[in-house]
């Protein structure tokens, strides 16, 4: 597949995400009904029992196809998740995001996540609404067919049925390969996202026949905490990608000293000038602050050089300016006349790198 730069990291960074967090949090919503599921295939197949009864169990030697149903199980998975980021990607072809619509999607996605934490750490019964299950009808399915027999059809078709129960952080990386507007770029992502995710699908076999219900208390737990702070940076990105002066990352930056180097504030452009220049590298802007004069036209010139991060796809929400920036090259950005003591904010796309303009006289 030809997949350029800047999308190869971030389907870098899809990976990376399923192989933290991803795979704990998708075990948070699927791991109860699925373990449940495949309990009586496994053992009929395998021999290895994964439910933890009162009674000693034998323990039973290891065979050479010990592993094949959990492996047609995350196969299946991986080709369903795979074709549905596809079908995303397709879907986002014909339909443009815009920044207002990618923020309104972050803040959603972010106050779902904090929800669905809160609800597992059993904080206050009103988070049980942010609990996503399938219908009735879906689980009832599974479990019967779980059930069934112990042919190898059953995991393939258990694995299938997980994109009926997405976690959050699924949710989340489906809204990125809808947002790519590609076939190849959303199969992409999804595939390298459920890829991460098959190691702990893998181990969780095993590990939960061996401390049973202590290790899923510690994996709820830590899962929820992860969620919270996924929640609060997707909260902070739609935040950022509105141009609100509220938010986590320009109060952090207003309360932490500046730093000298790349990105710093002191590294600001000469103060009330016409004409402003604006570094966008992989890590951000430079400078985060630039200065122009009030009541006068301004040209913001934007500077790539080899810059393949998102940092290319710069917002100016209070202009709804949205511009995909070359890999290397210059960009001219006309500014109108604002306002002494109006602050311009612009943002990535993601809202992940942010800076300033303040007009004075």
């Amino acid at each position: 597949m030809a997949v350029k730069g800047r999308h190869m990291e971030q389907v870098l960074v899809a990976l990376i995400t399923g192989l933290t967090t991803g795979g704990l949090s998708c075990l948070a919503v699927q791991g109860g009904l699925l373990a449940t599921s495949l309990a009586r295939q496994i053992e009929q197949d395998l021999s290895i029992p994964l439910q933890v009864s009162k009674q000693r169990r034998k323990k039973v030697a290891p065979r050479t196809n010990e592993v094949l149903p959990i492996l047609l199980f995350l196969f299946a998975k991986l080709v369903t998740y795979t074709v549905l980021g596809g079908l995303l990607g397709l879907v986002g072809s014909f339909l443009t995001l815009s920044p207002v619509s990618r923020a309104i999607l972050l803040l959603a996605i972010g106050i779902f996540m904090i929800g669905n934490g809160l609800r597992m750490l059993n904080v206050h019964p009103v988070f049980r609404y942010f609990n996503f299950e399938p219908p009735r009808w879906v689980t009832r399915y599974i479990r019967r067919k779980a059930k069934a027999g112990a042919d190898l059809a059953t995991p393939l078709f258990l694995g299938a049925l997980t994109v009926l129960i997405p976690c959050g952080v699924t949710q989340a990386m489906m809204a990125v390969a809808l947002g790519s507007g590609s076939v190849v770029m959303g199969a992409a992502l999804m595939f390298a996202f459920t890829l991460g995710t098959s190691p702990v699908f893998f181990l969780v076999a095993y590990l939960t026949a061996q401390v049973g219900k202590r290790l899923e208390s510690f994996f709820l737990r830590f899962v929820a905490v992860v969620l919270l702070v996924l929640g609060l940076v997707s909260l902070d990105n739609g935040l950022n990608l509105l141009g609100s002066p509220i938010s986590l990352s320009r109060l952090t930056q207003n309360l932490l000293p500046a730093q000298a180097g790349p990105g710093s504030e002191q590294y600001t452009s000469q103060e009330w000038d016409d004409r402003l220049v604006l570094q966008v590298a992989n890590n951000g802007y430079s400078p985060r602050r630039l200065y122009a004069r009030a009541n006068a036209d301004l040209s913001l010139e934007l500077v790539t050089n080899g810059t393949v991060s998102c940092a290319r796809d710069f917002v100016i929400p209070a202009l709804n300016y949205y511009k995909l920036l070359p890999t290397t090259g210059r960009v001219m950005v006309s500014i109108p006349p604002q306002e002494p003591g109006t602050v311009m904010r612009f943002t990535c796309s993601m809202g992940m790198y942010t800076g300033e303009i303040v007009f004075g006289d």
